[in-house]
């Protein structure tokens, strides 16, 4: 266990908010809560099963909002969520397996490509329209799959993975594709978090306290989500990561 001073609470507090209102509007808000984790003393593969207590929360909370307008493609959203878990389960289990140094190795690559992610898919509009029927409907859940396995693996830049399978490939508009996202992260991960509880470990003091910015975090992500672009937070991620990438790689 890790005993926290005042201000290192108030640092999970607010990396807590931020990633919780990154994830919900667009992605990669772990990228946030998992190095700050690891700052604190966290080991890396302790801090990937703790962050998912936070993923939940945020996950929760924008559920909570959207809900009061409705569920869109609600039958596409459940059988996306079941393709989802078998393979979030396997990857959360084998990523038990990494030690300290090779998860902060590939922590510093994945974070690279997420960059890159970031860079090539432009802020696009969070506009309603979108084709009467979802397109690609096979070649998407296979996608989603795949995902699936990467959320429960390590889960940094899912985000950016999710977004382009429902948006681009399924034809969904952005609004539609976060809030479906939402919901499919937030059941998979429930069941991840059991499996890093019995598997590894989870320190669940320093994941609620980020929870509890990730709450708020995630209610106004959802909030924006429906009448605002996300332009300034992909600026934002950009040079969070850049400064992650250099410490993980140089010190």
């Amino acid at each position: 266990m890790i005993d926290l001073v005042w201000w290192e609470i108030g640092v999970l507090v607010v990396a807590g908010f931020a990633a919780g209102l990154v994830n919900v509007m667009a992605g990669g808000g772990s990228i946030i809560t998992v190095p700050i984790m690891m700052f604190l003393g966290v080991p890396g593969p302790v801090a990937n099963g703790t962050n998912r207590i936070t993923i939940v929360a945020h996950n929760a909370a924008a559920i909570a909002t959207y809900l009061k307008h409705g569920v869109p493609h609600a039958k596409l959203c459940f059988t996306l969520t079941l393709v989802s878990i078998p393979p979030a389960v396997i990857g959360a289990y084998l990523s038990t397996m990494l030690n300290n140094e090779q998860f902060e190795w590939m922590l510093a690559g994945v974070m690279i490509a997420v960059l890159l992610l970031m860079q090539g898919q432009g802020s696009g509009s969070n506009g309603s329209e979108s084709p009467a029927e979802p397109q690609n409907i096979v070649t998407g859940h296979l996608l989603m799959a795949v995902a699936g396995f990467w959320g429960g693996f390590i889960q940094i830049g899912m985000g950016f993975i999710v977004l382009p399978i429902m948006h681009r490939v399924m034809g969904l508009s952005l609004v539609d594709t976060n809030i479906l996202k939402v919901f499919i992260i937030f059941v998979y991960t429930l069941l991840t978090v059991a499996v890093f509880a019995t598997t590894s470990e989870v320190l669940w003091l320093i994941g609620l306290i980020a929870a509890l910015g990730n709450i708020v975090g995630g209610y106004a992500g959802a909030k924006l989500t429906l009448s605002h672009g996300d332009k300034l937070i992909r600026h934002f991620l950009t040079g969070a990561i850049i400064a992650m990438v250099i410490k993980l790689i140089f010190f």
